[in-house]
């Protein structure tokens, strides 16, 4: 399962991924922080939604639009 750039505000258009809050590989759970990501100079904790192994696919300092892949979960 992908896990994407979430819409956080309305006026919303994109993201800067700040920090990773997991490493490569980890093992997740639903509900766990997963990435910090910044819009409008707020930072924001982004859950996983899934649980499963993660690899990420974007990296810190990045700025993508919303709705890009961030990660990946294999259960």
């Amino acid at each position: 399962m992908h896990v994407y750039l979430p819409k956080l505000g309305m006026a919303m258009e994109e993201g800067t991924i700040v920090e990773w809050l997991v490493a490569n590989g980890d093992r997740v759970e639903v509900g766990q922080p997963l990435y910090t990501v910044n819009n409008d100079k707020v930072d924001t904790e982004i859950e996983c939604p899934c649980a499963g192994t993660v690899r990420l696919l974007v990296s810190v300092g990045e700025t993508h639009p919303i709705g890009t892949p961030v990660a990946e979960v294999e259960p």
